[in-house]
C-alpha cells in the first residue's frame, strides 16, 4: 500500500468532497442543455393549459430553450403526473400543478406516487377564484336568494363539475356543507364539454366554475355571477360579492404552480423558482394572468411546498366528509 504525504492526502481528500459540489453548481450553470417538456394534465384549449402555455414562453425566453407543452389529461391529473414523478432528476421534464394534486391524496386510496413525498415544489404561478353562477334566467339573483330555493326545492337542483375531485366539484360540496343545501353533481368532461351549454339553458343550475374559463360568458352576458368563492373580491369582477360575505368562512380557489421529479437537483430548483417569480413579477404576464381572473403568487419553493400541503389538509377534510369517490 502506498502511503501518501499528509498534506498531500488531506488536499486530495477536500478535493474530492467538494467535487459533488462544484458539479452541482456546474449543472446549475449550464441547465438546461436541451429542450423542456411542461407535462399538463389536462387537454389542450382549456384555461389550464392557457396558463401553461404563458409562462412556458416566458421560460423558454429565460433559459434559452425551447419549452413544450405536453397535454397527458385522464385520471384527474394522475397520469401526468406519475410521468414527472418517474422522469430524470434533471429539470427537462416540469409539471403544472394544481388544486386537483392537492385533492388526489385523499380521493384515489392507491396511488402510485405520493405527490408531496415525490414531487419538489419549485414555484407558484397564480392563484383564481372560482365563481358560481347560473343562467341570466335562473330565478335566484343572489346568493341568499339561490340557498332560499335549493332549500324550498330540495334535491331539486343540480350543479355542473369538471368530474370528481375538482376543484369546481369540490367548491359546490363544501357550499352545500355549509348552507344545508341539496345539489345533484352532474359532471362533464370539462365544462367546456357540454357543461357551459347546459348551464346556460338551465338543464343544470349552477357551477362554481374557475374563473379563467368562465370569465368571457360573463363578461359577454351569458351567464351571470352570483359570487366569486375567495376571501376578497376578484379585480377582474368588482362588483360581484365573495360567497363569505353571506356564507361566514367560505374560501376555495384555483391555483397553478411548477414541480419536478423529488431527486431534482436544489440547484436546478432554486434557478427555475428565481426565472418563474422574476416571469410572473413581470408586468406584461401579470397583465394576462390577470385577463384571466388570476393574481400572481410568487414564493420560494419552501413556501409553495407549504402551501400545497396546507391545501391537501383542508381539501382532504371535504372529500372524506362528503364521501366523494373517484368517477
Amino acid at each position: 500500500m502506498i502511503k501518501l504525504p499528509r498534506r498531500r492526502f488531506l488536499r486530495l481528500a477536500a478535493g474530492a468532497a467538494a467535487a459533488p459540489a462544484l458539479s452541482r453548481v456546474a449543472s446549475a450553470q449550464t441547465y438546461p442543455t436541451r429542450p423542456i417538456r411542461l407535462v399538463v394534465g389536462f387537454a389542450a384549449g382549456g384555461a389550464v393549459d392557457l396558463v401553461a402555455r404563458i409562462v412556458g414562453q416566458e421560460l423558454s425566453d429565460r433559459l434559452g430553450q425551447p419549452v413544450f407543452i405536453e397535454n397527458r389529461p385522464g385520471s384527474g391529473t394522475n397520469i401526468a403526473a406519475e410521468v414527472v414523478v418517474r422522469s430524470a432528476p434533471d429539470g427537462h421534464t416540469l409539471f403544472l400543478s394544481g388544486p386537483a394534486n392537492a385533492t388526489n391524496a385523499t380521493l384515489y386510496e392507491k396511488l402510485p406516487f405520493n405527490f408531496i413525498r415525490d414531487m419538489a415544489p419549485i414555484a407558484a404561478i397564480m392563484r383564481a377564484p372560482n365563481v358560481m353562477e347560473v343562467s341570466p334566467e335562473f330565478a335566484a339573483k343572489t346568493v341568499p336568494e339561490f340557498i332560499a330555493y335549493a332549500r324550498a326545492n330540495p334535491g331539486r337542483l343540480s350543479y355542473a363539475s369538471s368530474g370528481n375531485g375538482t376543484s369546481v366539484h369540490l367548491s359546490a360540496e363544501l357550499f352545500k356543507a355549509m348552507t344545508n343545501t341539496e345539489l345533484l353533481n352532474v359532471t362533464y368532461r370539462g365544462l367546456a364539454a357540454g357543461g357551459y351549454t347546459d348551464l346556460m339553458t338551465d338543464r343544470v343550475h349552477v357551477t362554481f366554475d374557475n374563473l379563467p374559463g368562465s370569465i368571457e360568458f360573463i363578461r359577454t352576458g351569458k351567464l351571470r355571477a352570483l359570487a366569486v368563492t375567495t376571501k376578497m373580491r376578484s379585480d377582474v369582477l368588482p362588483d360581484v360579492p365573495t360567497v363569505d360575505e353571506f356564507v361566514p368562512g367560505y374560501e376555495a380557489s384555483v391555483w397553478y404552480g411548477i414541480g419536478a421529479t423529488r431527486s431534482t437537483p436544489p440547484e436546478i430548483v432554486e434557478r427555475l423558482n428565481a426565472e418563474i417569480n422574476a416571469a410572473v413579477a413581470d408586468p406584461r404576464v401579470k397583465a394576462r394572468l390577470a385577463g384571466l381572473g388570476g393574481t400572481a403568487m410568487p414564493m420560494t419553493s419552501v413556501e409553495f411546498g407549504k402551501f400545497i400541503a396546507q391545501e391537501t389538509e383542508k381539501w382532504g377534510k371535504v372529500v372524506r366528509a362528503a364521501n366523494i369517490k373517484p368517477e
